[in-house]
């Protein structure tokens, strides 16, 4: 299978919107008493009973290297989810989406620690704006520096969504992506209804079940098999820098839904400090020195 480009990057912004609404969906399955871990189970179950039944033949297929991948990959990205959803029970979904979209900055500081690969120059630029960004956002000036349990859940989540990447970076590129997509949705299920069994059964009888399984079902289905599965086909068909762009507004779009649908108001602090994030990793995305040698050469 063969897509150009643009229907490659479409599929992209399609997802960063799915994943951007995303974030509301989850607040009101967190705002019904569901715990994390049975949230991410129930909507992984979801996303590998729509892969197996779509995809079965690549699954009937899958390799023992697929296997592998997508069972390192789920785990990994388990972690993330995990995070920030608890996260996101103690923070407001725009600062959710926000935060976790600083696991753009992340990727070339693991990079580093694993492979001795130095970060560019740049890389130091967009941490210093992105500081300043989280302290706008947060109200540090205001307030002092005192980020919520929500806002730093959501940043260690961003760590596992940059390892995430990395690892993707490095697995074999001929992984099938139909069989990658279902194994993702496995082991994140398996690992999310196993941990909500240990550690949040006592969380169940207080769960307004008719107010929060019908958000999970929508996350199962758009952001965890819809978005999902046009990232790992559309990110096989364009080149790094665009998807990441396109993947990072991933959110502006929640903040964008969050205040539009009232979840919470629309503020200066917002508008600054999203935009000083979305700055950094703008910075962090784009390459600026090709520019400045075609400028040199027209002189």
């Amino acid at each position: 299978m063969t897509i150009t480009k643009t229907r490659a990057n479409a599929m992209l912004g399609v997802a960063a919107i799915i994943w951007g609404s995303g974030y509301l969906f989850t607040k009101l399955a967190t705002n019904a008493g569901m715990p994390a871990g049975l949230i991410n189970g129930i909507r992984e179950l979801i996303f590998a009973a729509l892969a197996g039944l779509f995809f079965h033949r690549a699954v009937a297929r899958m390799t023992r290297q697929d296997f592998l991948v997508g069972l390192i990959a789920g785990a990994i990205n388990f972690l993330g989810f995990q995070l920030q959803t608890i996260g996101l029970a103690y923070t407001t979904p725009a600062n959710n989406a926000f935060l976790t979209a600083i696991y753009v900055i992340f990727v070339p500081f693991i990079c580093w620690l694993l492979f001795r690969e130095r970060p560019d120059r740049k890389s130091y630029v967009a941490i210093a704006i992105c500081v300043l960004g989280m302290a706008i956002l947060t109200d540090v000036f205001g307030h002092g520096l005192s980020l919520h349990l929500g806002d730093l859940l959501t940043l260690a989540s961003a760590v596992f969504y940059a390892l995430q990447i990395v690892y993707f970076g490095t697995a074999p590129a001929e992984s099938s992506p139909w069989a990658l997509a279902f194994m993702l949705g496995v082991t994140q299920a398996v690992f999310g209804l196993v941990w909500s069994g240990l550690f949040e059964r006592g969380a169940y009888l207080a769960i307004d079940w008719r107010a929060g399984l019908w958000p999970v079902v929508v996350l199962g289905i758009l952001s965890s098999f819809g978005a999902q599965t046009l990232q790992v086909v559309g990110q096989r068909f364009t080149d790094p820098t665009p998807a990441g762009l396109i993947l990072m507004t991933e959110s502006l779009f929640g903040s964008l839904f969050s205040v539009a649908l009232g979840f919470e108001p629309f503020t200066l602090n917002l508008l600054v400090g999203g935009a000083l994030i979305l700055l950094a990793l703008l910075v962090m995305q784009l390459g600026f020195r090709r520019p400045l040698r075609l400028y040199n050469r027209s002189k």
